[in-house]
């Protein structure tokens, strides 16, 4: 690792002032992506300013919604009785993530701000239109995810919260590279009071994007057959040692199926 400094700020305040006043500062969240890059020397942060003394780790209903803190982990999220209640799609999705200590060290705030094309949250956080909440503002999912790694996150803007409305009926279904149990496609579908609403990770050039063939197939008929024969365009996919970009097509549309027939069991 390169030299840096570390800080551990008490306040929202003091942590978002210190990553403002410095470009290249970097918030630490559970670590999981973070420090295997810096063991790397792949990232030569001034200084890490800890998030874990700022009280963000919380899950609680308001009005109809979950909302959830950004440092609540993974392993807090797939546990949590209100989330196993009114959204047990996310539950399972947060209790598959990595493995054991990823899970218990990993922060869905960290996930999202990384941004990484083969993350689960944000197949769920797309397709459910969820609000990310920062010290600022709040992001619509839509205006959130800006391309592989990228978001609409400005410097010194940290995520306080992630806001979900729970679906009617959902699932998360993804095949995982067996080594890294990262997804190498995985897809979210949800029944809403608007609508069915399908959200791909993994899969994509650009990351996480939502499937509009897919919601309006189902739309029509909510079933794994009425997802037969709509296509994934193959040019927007990813390609790399693990699956080529026509196998990742045709994942989607396998994965997609299974998911809605998870709903339907």
């Amino acid at each position: 690792m390169y030299n840096f400094d570390y800080i551990k700020p008490r306040t929202l305040a003091e942590g978002t002032k210190r990553l403002a006043g410095d470009m290249e500062a970097k918030p630490l969240a559970g670590g999981q992506t973070l420090l295997p890059v810096l063991k790397q020397r792949l990232n030569q942060p001034s200084v890490l300013v800890d998030l874990a003394g700022l009280n963000l780790a919380f899950i609680k209903r308001v009005g109809g919604k979950i909302e959830i803190g950004a440092m609540t982990t993974h392993a807090e999220i797939a546990a949590a009785p209100e989330v196993q209640q009114d959204f047990p799609a996310l539950a399972e999705l947060a209790g598959n993530i990595g493995d054991r200590q990823v899970r218990h060290r990993g922060t869905i705030g960290g996930s999202l701000a990384n941004n990484d094309p083969s993350a689960c949250y944000p197949a769920a956080v797309l397709a459910l239109d969820a609000v990310i909440r920062t010290n600022r503002r709040d992001i619509p999912a839509a205006e959130f995810f800006q391309g592989l790694f990228t978001t609409a996150l400005e410097p010194g803007e940290l995520i306080t919260a992630v806001i979900f409305t729970p679906p009617q009926r959902a699932a998360y279904v993804k095949f995982a590279n067996p080594a890294s149990r990262y997804a190498m496609v995985g897809v979210f579908v949800a029944k809403t009071t608007s609508g069915a609403r399908v959200g791909v990770t993994g899969a994509g050039q650009n990351g996480v994007f939502r499937h509009t063939a897919m919601e309006q197939a189902l739309d029509k008929s909510f079933t794994p057959e009425a997802l037969e024969g709509v296509a994934t365009d193959e040019d927007m996919m990813s390609a790399d040692i693990h699956g080529s970009a026509a196998y990742r097509a045709h994942l989607v549309g396998v994965i997609a199926r299974r998911a809605v027939k998870a709903i339907q069991a």
